[in-house]
């Protein structure tokens, strides 16, 4: 795993975290998993409403397409494809990411709609795992993505706990929907509940280290702190400024 301390280069601190200082080439054979990103349009007032305030609504939301922005940045300049599985108007995600595979989130619970994208990217030819995060890491290292691919190797599901009680990231190389049935979703349950579903049903399940969600003012106060050159991070920064300014 990548270290997350800040080392000096002549009395500055530099970022680790990020992946501009990791390998940008992914391993040939992991060329056959499939990432796939969950993402919602950025609507002031749907988005991100755990930080409003001190944001504003408005501020909320394009942090959210920054922090988006830079996860898709990311891992496009590591070689990989991902497919965006969006929920609300093509029209501007399209116009948002034309370069970007969209697709639409189907309805249902949480459970429902990673049941489906898994399935789309595992039907593709010569797909060996389908791994799903969200746009709420973006500094996500890229060494979490390739150990959760080669993990699916030996391994039925890979999960990356987040310290909410949730994961950022979860892969399957079989489908397997069931694991994600009687979930509380959106609760500090749900890593646990997946833990004891996936032991009920009989999947080889296998985690690695956790990283962290940033969906409140603490955990964007953490983001800043490991990862100040993010370019979500600056952005924060800036906009934190503003409303608390000499802070």
């Amino acid at each position: 795993m990548p270290s997350l301390r800040a080392i000096q280069q002549n009395g500055t601190p530099v970022d680790k975290s990020v992946g501009m200082v990791e390998n940008p080439s992914f391993d040939t054979e992991l060329a056959y998993y499939r990432l796939g990103v969950f993402a919602k349009q950025p609507i002031p007032g749907r988005v991100k409403t755990r930080l409003t305030p001190p944001l504003s609504s408005a501020e909320a939301a394009e942090l959210y397409l920054v922090s988006l922005r830079e996860t898709l940045e990311r891992c496009e300049a590591a070689g990989l494809a991902p497919v965006l599985f969006y929920s609300g108007e093509r029209d501007y995600f399209r116009t948002a990411f034309p370069e970007i595979e969209l697709v639409p989130q189907v309805s249902g619970d949480l459970g429902v709609r990673m049941t489906a994208a898994l399935q789309f990217m595992l039907r593709k030819s010569a797909c060996l795992g389908g791994v799903l995060i969200g746009s709420d890491s973006p500094d996500l290292p890229l060494d979490y993505l390739r150990e959760a691919m080669a993990a699916l190797a030996v391994h039925d599901c890979v999960v990356a706990p987040a310290a909410d009680g949730g994961y950022v990231l979860i892969g399957m190389r079989h489908l397997c929907g069931e694991l994600f049935k009687r979930i509380p979703w959106s609760s500090s349950g749900v890593l646990e509940a997946t833990r004891r579903r996936a032991e009920r049903i009989g999947l080889s399940y296998h985690e690695i280290s956790a990283w962290d969600d940033v969906d409140d003012l603490h955990s964007l106060h953490r983001l800043l702190k490991r990862s100040p050159l993010s370019k979500t991070a600056q952005f924060a920064a800036r906009r934190l400024a503003r409303h608390f300014p000499g802070s």
